[in-house]
């Protein structure tokens, strides 16, 4: 690299001012101008992306310990909420919008133990809007993660999360609920409260009530038609 063109690169960096002025310059030595420019471009590039990069969130580590007991989480409407990062304040304040929102990094929501979703890193995953779905097993010593991803995760009752919930208005951010545009599940609200009240990974639970036993002995039928439905769809989906 020419004296010259290290001067105009020197200068170039100082400050924005001086930057296009260096580059308005007339070129005095032949096929030495074009040159210096392409190389501060590369270089002006390269700032850029690394800024970029350092300025996005670090990717977040989830594991079956990122879940917990559903009534230890901030309860909200029918739905229990948390966020993955700290930000609880920004997750809970979506939450309670009634008008929507879009939900931060991290946040987690959950209707049932045994279905999670979790708000990832900003372009994560476009056709999701950077939600991923998780299929969890769960018990008195914690949580096993059965699936998870974005589009193609089925949950036990044999539907498919996206599809259900790509069918919330966008203000909603793809988030579920009786007014937001989705379907209807095919259990009630007396089965979803069971289902929550009886999470097995809490500690400190009662008696399992006359109702929410009920409610659990009907589900369980729901469930065994279900399997049966999709088992006998399978050969024809063949």
């Amino acid at each position: 690299m020419t004296t010259y063109c290290r001067t105009i690169l020197r200068t170039h960096f100082k400050t924005r001012v001086a930057r296009a002025a260096q580059l308005r310059r007339p070129c005095t030595v032949p096929g030495v101008c074009v040159r210096c420019i392409l190389l501060a471009a590369t270089l002006l590039t390269g700032s850029a992306v690394t800024t970029a990069a350092d300025s996005r969130s670090p990717a977040l580590s989830i594991s079956e310990k990122s879940f917990r007991c559903m009534t230890e989480m901030t309860h909200i409407g029918r739905f229990y909420v948390d966020n993955l990062v700290g930000n609880l304040k920004g997750t809970t304040q979506v939450a309670e919008s009634m008008t929507g929102g879009l939900y931060p990094v991290g946040s987690v929501l959950q209707l049932v133990p045994t279905e999670v979703m979790v708000k990832r890193e900003k372009g994560f995953n476009a056709a999701t809007r950077d939600w991923e779905f998780f299929e969890l097993d769960v018990s008195p010593t914690g949580s096993t993660i059965r699936k998870r991803g974005f589009v193609e995760v089925v949950n036990r009752f044999g539907g498919n999360c996206f599809i259900c919930h790509i069918r919330a208005r966008p203000e909603w951010d793809l988030v579920c609920d009786t007014t937001h545009g989705c379907e209807s599940i095919p259990i009630t609200i007396a089965m979803i409260n069971a289902l929550q009240r009886t999470d097995p990974r809490c500690k400190k639970q009662g008696a399992v009530s006359p109702e929410d036993t009920a409610a659990l002995e009907q589900l369980a039928v729901i469930q065994k038609a279900m399997a049966a439905a999709n088992a006998a769809q399978k050969p024809h989906d063949k």
